[in-house]
């Protein structure tokens, strides 16, 4: 029955769309329909409303409570979605302010000699606005409306005319910042945690084990991720736009013939060019620049565009008129100040300690007044030229509320196919096809392709990405990353809305087009702009480093950048330091010679120890990764022979799995049939529960006879290599703490002497104070024991002096003693110290400038540039790790 309910589910709602209906109340209310009629029937015919409910029901949700239904009624509040009504305010203001229609016109008079050039000037003007605005319909309305007309009276061809404008206007998909990927990345963002505990499941039930190696986990993603990701392949779709254009027009000139300039190329149209250019440039440089540069984040970047978009506004409507470049200057210069300010002053407010802190902060009001007046400037011009601000915040509103209202429903709706099992047999569907992750893969992507001929790019984000994400996230033998697969979709439904008959650019575009332009040409158009986008798809599939590389070395370079000994990044700092260790062995190797040969007698015997195993671990720990790499090489050598028996068998035991899953719904509906009258439907079900389970047997006969074994001898392979890096990474923390706790220790000698006269005043204040004024004194003098590194037994006998005071008996001799030993304490490491720093320290500085970067990296705060950009290379490709499953 849940199934007849799930088939009446899809119907009802393809149904309403198919009518007309909007989307944002057909979603939803087709989720409720049926979910009502569902309960009704279950009480009805079974006395209980969640009986045709594979997962959940009404009574359980209804008994959780309000929390349960926050999973679809808060949907909306997740912060990454305070971007979308700042990017679409930002798009509608540039569209209003006719600075798109500047783009067009300026960028055609300076390609429009070359031929093909008003064609690139096209592609050039859409990939700005795609970076601008984001916003396809009004991209693909402002570029026919402006330049369709333009390119047919030059005697372009109309079908190049009209498929380039197509497909730049659909640039705005893929460009960041794009409101599709800012919608695909929360929804990955959920995918991946689901994926991430399907893939545990899958190793526990796989491997037996309770716990999952972190290196195997699904990453999630997020709105700057996607918008570094796309970042590449936008541009190289660009690219390819732009050679096919040039290689038409070489092959066929008249069909997009070079264009005279009536004008002259001299400064005052130099200044044009720039006027109209570098405003829009600039905008996209501060919003994708400060978040590649981890300045800010996609919603701060948002707040960003919408500012400057409203001042490029305010110039743009004022244009011909006195004062027009007033509010932007005044911006420009507030700016200017801020940045000035920032740099040399301390301007936050709660920790004004100095004269010049109070003038950084005064200044620093003055200029954000500025900027808050050329804001206000700016947008009263937009106010009252054309009811500008006005026209652009009604449509800003319609556009956010459609998305949030969509987003709402469609939450409603994938709740509601997960209750009837839906989602359950999808991934029983997909992983039934033969052929792996690939299979699957093209499959999710041409349903994707089919359904974006009918359905808006916000409903496939929210309707079938919450459902297919997880299974193909989870799916370890290509072990993809979110990023990766947020732009694939973004990529295919792009392609989708350029499709015929039914692509969204497309219907656009007609819409504008004179009817001198016939359909066909349209369609005829596109098809080698579809070509390009899927030549683009297949790049990108082929070379996931394209995706993902931007965004892991914006990640390793940032401030809050991964330390080196994080689980996902050693794999490949272990590759890097392999091929470090082969090229540079033999300096390190001297290195360590030479220290092991250094007088440590000046040091206390604990750090002597310490130090010398070190020294021994390090010259063992080059050794030990060669055998880590060997072991890895082991496994791979006998990968090939294990993979064929690995991929049968569990392909054997998802079926059985399957049909154990079915035999658990079986029983439950078997157990719900008591009355006689049910007697024929329950011997049914027990026949075909008794079936599943020769089918489960029969299965179980399938499995190769050498599986076993060849699974434990593989099984022992893989510990083998894990016990050989864990041992690698042991030897090497082993080898370079010891160096480490040591150069902190000398670094701080004269931190430890700027404590001396304190120390040695105790005595007398003790001896001339009451003992409870002197608890507070000792315990803020331990605090700064505290950042000296080695004064563990200092701070010690300072604490047996502070809790002799501190009782309630206060005992002044004990108290007097602990400091009497701090003072002896205090001596001796002030003079050991002083002399390691003489005549140890200096050669402990250079073994440690040697292993610092390579046995000592998985001590450092982070890794260096050089490291960072290697590893985010060798982490930008997909590792597959299905046979650790």
């Amino acid at each position: 029955m849940e199934l007849l309910f799930l088939a009446f589910l899809v119907l009802l709602m393809a149904f309403a769309l198919g009518s007309g209906y909007p989307v944002a109340f057909a979603l939803p209310g087709s989720s409720i329909i049926t979910i009502l009629l569902a309960a009704l029937c279950g009480y009805l015919f079974t006395g209980n409303v969640d009986a045709y409910f594979a997962l959940g029901g009404p009574g359980q949700w209804l008994s959780a409570g309000v929390t349960n239904l926050r999973g679809v009624y808060w949907e909306p509040e997740r912060d990454t979605l305070i971007a979308i009504p700042l990017f679409i305010f930002m798009g509608i203001m540039l569209q209003r302010s006719k600075i798109a229609e500047d783009l067009l016109i300026t960028m055609a008079q300076l390609f429009g000699p070359i031929p093909g050039g008003l064609g690139i000037s096209v592609v050039f003007v859409g990939a700005l606005l795609a970076a601008t605005t984001g916003i396809v319909g009004a991209t693909v309305v402002a570029m026919g409306l402006i330049s369709l007309p333009v390119m047919l009276r030059n005697n372009y061809s109309p079908s190049l005319a009209t498929g380039t404008i197509a497909a730049s206007g659909t640039l705005g998909q893929i460009i960041p910042p794009s409101i599709v990927l800012i919608i695909l990345a929360d929804q990955l963002s959920s995918a991946a945690d689901q994926a991430g505990s399907m893939r545990k499941a899958l190793h526990k039930a796989s491997t037996g084990e309770l716990s999952m190696p972190s290196a195997f986990d699904v990453g999630s993603t997020s709105a700057g991720e996607m918008f570094l990701g796309a970042f590449v392949p936008g541009i190289l779709l660009v690219l390819l736009y732009m050679a096919f254009i040039l290689i038409y027009a070489f092959f066929k000139p008249k069909a997009a013939p070079a264009i005279a300039f009536e004008g002259s190329y001299n400064r005052e149209f130099l200044g044009k060019v720039l006027i109209t250019l570098v405003p829009p440039l600039t905008l996209i440089l501060l919003v994708l620049g400060s978040i590649i540069g981890g300045i800010a984040t996609v919603n701060q970047a948002g707040a960003i565009g919408a500012a400057g978009a409203l001042v490029m506004a305010g110039y743009r409507l004022h244009e011909g008129k006195p004062r027009t470049y007033w509010p932007v200057l005044l911006a420009i210069i507030s700016l200017i100040a801020i940045a000035i300010i920032l740099s040399n002053y301390n301007t936050n407010i709660k920790n004004i300690k100095t004269p010049d802190d109070k003038l950084g902060v005064t200044l620093a009001l003055i200029a954000t007044f500025g900027l808050v007046v050329s804001l206000i400037w700016s947008g009263w011009r937009a106010f009252k030229i054309d009811n500008t601000l006005h026209g652009v915040m009604i449509e800003t509103a319609k556009t956010t509320s459609l998305v949030f209202i969509i987003l709402l429903g469609a939450a409603m709706l994938t709740a509601a196919f997960r209750a009837f099992g839906g989602e359950e047999l999808v991934r029983h569907f997909l992983e039934s096809l033969p052929g792996g992750f690939w299979s699957k893969f093209i499959v999710v992507m041409g349903v994707i392709f089919i359904l974006g001929f009918f359905l808006d790019f916000i409903e496939i984000a929210v309707v079938v990405v919450p459902i297919v994400a997880p299974i193909l996230l989870a799916d370890p033998s290509a072990n993809v990353t979110a990023v990766w697969l947020g732009v694939m979709i973004g990529l295919n439904i792009q392609t989708s809305f350029l499709t015929p008959p039914f692509g969204f650019a497309l219907f656009y575009l007609r819409g504008v087009a004179p009817a001198t332009v016939k359909t066909i040409q349209m369609y005829r158009g596109v098809i080698a702009f579809i070509g390009l986008q899927l030549l683009a798809l297949g790049i990108v599939g082929a070379f996931p480093s394209l995706v993902n590389y931007l965004p892991n070395r914006v990640s390793l370079l940032s401030e809050t950048a991964p330390p080196p000994r994080n689980p996902k990044l050693q794999y490949c700092v272990e590759e890097m330091l392999t091929g470090y260790y082969s090229e540079n062995g033999d300096r390190i190797t001297r290195a360590i010679a030479t220290a092991q040969e250094l007088d440590l007698s000046v040091l206390p015997k604990k750090l002597k120890k310490n130090l010398e195993n070190g020294f021994t671990e390090a010259g063992s720990a080059m050794e030990l990764l060669a055998k880590a790499i060997e072991a890895e090489q082991v496994i791979s050598a006998a990968s090939p022979g294990y993979r064929s028996i690995h991929d049968e068998v569990r392909e054997l035991q998802r079926g059985m799995f399957q049909i154990t899953k079915d035999n658990k719904d079986l029983s439950t509906r078997i157990s719900r049939l008591r009355d006689e009258s049910d007697k024929p439907e329950r011997q049914r079900l027990e026949a075909l529960l008794q079936g599943n389970k020769d089918e489960i047997a029969k299965l179980e006969g399938m499995i190769p006879a050498g599986w076993d074994d060849a699974f434990k001898q593989y099984i022992v392979l893989v510990k083998t290599e894990q016990k050989a890096r864990l041992t690698y990474r042991r030897a090497a923390d082993e080898a370079y703490e010891p160096l480490q706790n040591v150069l902190f220790i000398l670094d701080d000698a004269e931190k430890l002497d700027a404590l001396e006269s304190e120390l040695f005043e105790f005595k007398a204040k003790i001896s001339a104070s009451e003992p409870h004024d002197m608890v507070a004194p000792l315990a803020n003098f331990s605090k700064l024991l505290n950042k000296v590194a080695g004064t563990g037994s200092l701070r010690s006998a300072i604490s047996k002096a502070r809790r002799a005071l501190k009782s309630r008996n206060p005992n002044k001799e004990k108290a007097l003693a602990a400091i009497e030993k701090a003072e002896a304490i205090f001596a001796e490491d002030k003079a050991w110290r002083a002399k390691a720093v003489e005549t140890l320290k200096p050669s402990l500085e250079k073994y440690d400038d040697v292993i610092r970067g390579n046995i000592g990296l998985r001590l450092q705060s982070r890794l260096s540039r050089e490291q960072a950009l290697y590893v985010a290379s060798c982490g930008s490709g997909h590792r597959d790790v299905s046979l650790n499953f």
